[in-house]
């Protein structure tokens, strides 16, 4: 099965976007709930790296290839994304949801002979990975501890 690039740039792009929301939904939760400046500015960070990531893709070849209109899931929320019970059910979103992207963008990536932009999205996976097993152990620890 063959993707062309324009699919492999929607693909990406949607992907980036994707990422961006994801790290956007945990850095705010360190900025505004735990009031942690240096895990905010390492989200940051992050999103950074994903400015890097579109800059190697070319920015002008993302947009161009964006089709929100033919999109199926454009206009309507599917069942489990209309539901959140507390602030972690977010944060566990917003994890999940960048670590997919990140996985995606390094996948597909590859169909563009980018292995630059391939390396950093792996990068940013694993980072999301620690982090993300940190706060789970951050915050089990205090649970266990009565606070």
């Amino acid at each position: 099965m063959l993707v062309d690039k324009s699919s492999a740039y929607r693909i990406l792009d949607a992907n980036c976007n994707r990422l961006r929301e994801g790290l956007r939904l945990i850095e705010e939760y360190y900025r505004f709930v735990e009031n942690n400046e240096t895990l905010t500015v390492a989200f940051k960070s992050l999103r950074h790296k994903l400015k890097n990531i579109e800059q190697l893709l070319g920015r002008d070849n993302l947009l161009l290839n964006r089709d929100t209109s033919t999109d199926c899931f454009s206009k309507d929320n599917r069942p489990e994304e209309l539901t959140r019970n507390d602030i972690d059910d977010i944060v566990n979103a917003g994890f999940k949801r960048a670590q997919e992207a990140a996985r995606v963008i390094e996948e597909y990536s590859k169909i563009l002979e980018t292995p630059e932009v391939s390396e950093i999205a792996k990068l940013i996976r694993f980072e999301l990975y620690t982090f993300e097993k940190d706060l789970w152990v951050h915050y089990h620890g205090k649970k266990k501890a009565g606070h």
